[in-house]
């Protein structure tokens, strides 16, 4: 990763990066102080990061915050976060969304529903040739079934695209917008996941997939498909697959469809579901939801669920987007982390 990417990431508030995790603490509890224990995904060390030696000693020992005066070691992270967005040198216009706390990331969790003032829209020029895209894709899932189109690559969908009529190719100018759609930086949406699939083309092996039978969904063979057989049996028949693992086609026919219900709100979607590359479904992840609770499986119903519950009793069960997650993303109870 370059340096200026972590700083990029670091300044734009991504929630594993230090200054929003101990914000994110400082703010939650000021004078009942845990250490916090950071790790860096980052080839630079960590004074590079930070200038202060306070600060850095601190951070490599583990936050604490005095209560005698928890509020100077905030005051030098905040010119310590200062300086490193002043060290960005010439970002373009939009490139960097920098909210003002971890409160303001909070509510774009909770409210994920709710228009905020910087929300990112699709501007009107582009909205009909979205539209055609769109009409491709769902298209091609009528021509291919919904459960291949999960696995489908983009090279195959241009493949489709060339010979069947009702798919129609692609234009020059509709190619553009895919690569927009996908190679755009996440973070200009508001959303601060990591990218996890960094090539458009990128192609699931179907050898390497298992299809789960009366889902119409596959698992990728051995960590995501163990633990769901797992979940499966300690449940039982109630809990049900709803989504396995997602190609990129799948991903953005998904991401551009909440679009359109979003009204053209590019952030109100990436705070419902993960932007193409984003998304973990694309390398292990699944969802899971109760027999016959039909779509409220993808909302907080299903929190309220007994199958939930004993989920969490079992110990080894994962959210990937919790309550409190600090990637933008609305609570999804029903989204199980493999990876």
């Amino acid at each position: 990763m370059k340096r200026r990417d972590v700083l990029a990431g670091f300044a734009a508030g991504v929630g594993f990066t230090l200054g929003n995790g101990y914000l994110w603490q400082l703010a939650e509890n000021t004078y009942n102080r845990e250490p916090l224990k950071v790790q860096l995904d980052a080839d630079e060390p960590i004074e590079d990061l930070f200038l202060d030696e306070e600060i850095i000693a601190s951070f490599e020992e583990g936050i604490y915050a005095p209560k005698s005066d928890p509020v100077v070691l905030g005051e030098k992270l905040q010119s310590a976060i200062d300086a490193v967005v002043n060290e960005v040198s010439d970002p373009e216009p939009g490139t960097l969304k920098v909210l003002s706390s971890a409160d303001d990331l909070l509510d774009r969790v909770r409210y994920f529903e709710r228009e905020f003032e910087d929300d990112l829209y699709l501007p009107e020029s582009e909205r009909p040739l979205f539209h055609s895209v769109f009409e491709r894709l769902r298209q091609t899932e009528k021509t291919v079934g919904h459960g291949n189109f999960n696995l489908l690559s983009f090279d195959e969908l241009f493949l489709y695209a060339r010979n069947y009529g009702n798919v129609g190719q692609f234009s020059r100018a509709e190619l553009d917008l895919v690569d927009k759609l996908f190679f755009t930086d996440a973070r200009d949406y508001g959303f601060f996941g990591q990218k996890v699939t960094t090539e458009l083309t990128a192609k699931i092996n179907p050898n390497d997939t298992y299809k789960v039978p009366y889902s119409g969904h596959f698992l990728l063979k051995g960590g995501s498909l163990d633990h769901y057989r797992q979940l499966e049996s300690d449940i039982g028949d109630s809990l049900i697959l709803t989504s396995g693992v997602r190609g990129n086609v799948k991903q953005m026919h998904l991401f551009m469809a909440k679009c359109l219900e979003s009204n053209y709100n590019l952030s109100m979607a990436s705070r419902s579901l993960a932007p193409p590359g984003y998304s973990y479904h694309g390398i292990g992840d699944f969802d899971v939801g109760r027999t016959g609770l039909g779509y409220a499986n993808f909302t907080e119903e299903f929190a309220h669920t007994d199958e939930f519950k004993r989920m969490q009793d079992l110990g080894y069960i994962r959210i990937r987007y919790t309550e409190d997650n600090r990637f933008g993303v609305r609570f999804e109870p029903w989204h199980i982390k493999v990876v």
